[in-house]
């Protein structure tokens, strides 16, 4: 079975739809994918979401990173499928378990990765209003290498390194991702 390692942006804010408990009136503007299998990366614009359902619903593991509560449950209302049942890993999820606190996705690729985001979620609203596609392909994309660059480390050296907040210390946070491969059996 493939893993899928997902980020999704919107076309709206949650001020614009009166908070975060109006998760589901979030409009997807774009989504990117990369599969393992196929060792390629998806794009999929909002009026192409009928040809990522099949792919999620065939992946045997969904990553992300705040994933569990912002990406699935905002492209929830776009199948017939129930996509909360989805075996899912979320990086930020997985880090707040440990440590009791979020961090940031940019924060978490500097301190690992030497690497930074190259743009804000608010920012991709703004390239999606402005017509500014590409731009906003091309974040959401890095977003998803990022994420994907994040868990291959993670699963290679068993932890992920996590500036602590007061003192900027590094703090090593351990994960045994490898007990959440995908397999057949998790067909049956």
């Amino acid at each position: 079975m493939d893993k899928l390692v997902l980020d999704i942006e919107t076309k709206n804010t949650f001020a614009e739809v009166g908070g975060q408990e109006n998760i589901h009136k979030l409009e997807v503007s774009f989504v990117g994918v990369y599969s393992y299998n196929q060792n390629q990366y998806f794009s999929f614009f909002e009026n192409e979401l009928d040809k990522l359902g099949p792919m999620l619903q065939s992946a045997g593991l969904i990553i992300g990173f705040c994933s569990n509560r912002f990406d699935l449950p905002v492209l929830k209302k776009h199948y017939k499928f129930n996509i909360m049942s989805l075996e899912s890993l979320d990086i930020l999820e997985e880090i707040e378990e440990r440590l009791g606190h979020r961090i940031s996705l940019n924060e978490l690729a500097y301190a690992n990765l030497r690497t930074q985001k190259t743009a804000h979620g608010l920012e991709a609203i703004k390239f999606y209003k402005e017509g500014r596609l590409e731009e906003l392909k091309k974040y959401c994309l890095n977003d998803v290498k990022i994420t994907k660059d994040l868990y291959d480390l993670g699963m290679s050296q068993g932890h992920l390194v996590v500036p602590q907040r007061t003192t900027g210390e590094m703090q090593k946070v351990e994960f045994d991702w490898h007990t959440r491969l995908p397999s057949a059996s998790t067909l049956f």
